[in-house]
């Protein structure tokens, strides 16, 4: 029997947008910094995971490389990349529906609050959100689990059972699994059903009308 989810958390790239050309220009414009070419569809990997950690597990940075090689990114995305950025289709509509259904709908990002602030402002998608979490500037608050944590506590705590993570990654449906929520892997986005699978994923969504049809039950 599927549940009444009342609150809905959602990852912001390869869920809700389309980021990939945004992203990777950032990342590609980082590594030129460290003589490293690399293609845009070699960097896909970067969407999704806290930007420190990919230049750690991708390239062998060090702590302080991949710092710096995070602000290095942001000196490109936050004046071009972060608008090399769309929204994926029916998108809108969905938020639409699960508002007037009187849905809390929430984001969980592990992009900096900042910026998903005006992405979400951009494509006049902010007046659905209850809140809007991310990562600090400052590195911390990247590990989804804790950006869960923050929606939480800013809303004085929800209950789990009627909560729901929708997410694109390996790394939202663990996020969830720490909290003992619910979890919707989209395979629309970056990640492959395999990954999501094994993640441990408690349904799959292949496009925003199946998605819809799971959050209103």
């Amino acid at each position: 029997m599927k549940k009444n989810y009342k609150q809905i958390l959602f990852d912001l790239d390869g869920t809700l947008t389309d980021s990939a050309e945004g992203v990777t220009r950032s990342v590609q414009h980082a590594l030129k910094q460290y003589d490293i070419d690399a293609t845009l569809e070699e960097l896909k990997a970067f969407i999704g995971p806290p930007l420190h950690q990919s230049f750690i597990e991708v390239y062998g940075f060090s702590e302080q490389e991949a710092y710096r090689a995070v602000e290095y990114y942001r000196d490109y995305y936050r004046d071009v990349g972060i608008f090399e950025n769309k929204v994926y289709p029916r998108i809108p509509e969905l938020l639409k529906n699960l508002y007037n259904n009187r849905k809390q709908i929430y984001l969980a990002t592990s992009k900096p609050t900042v910026f998903a602030e005006q992405i979400l402002r951009y494509f006049k998608l902010d007046h659905f959100f209850t809140t809007i979490a991310g990562s600090n500037l400052d590195g911390t608050r990247v590990e989804k689990k804790e950006v869960i944590a923050h929606v939480f506590e800013e809303n004085g705590g929800l209950n789990a059972k009627e909560t729901i993570m929708v997410g694109d990654r390996k790394h939202d449906i663990i996020g969830a699994r720490a909290w003992n929520l619910d979890s919707i892997g989209v395979t629309y986005g970056y990640g492959s059903l395999e990954e999501l699978q094994e993640a441990g994923s408690t349904m799959i969504a292949e496009s925003v009308p199946e998605l819809q049809e799971l959050l209103l039950n």
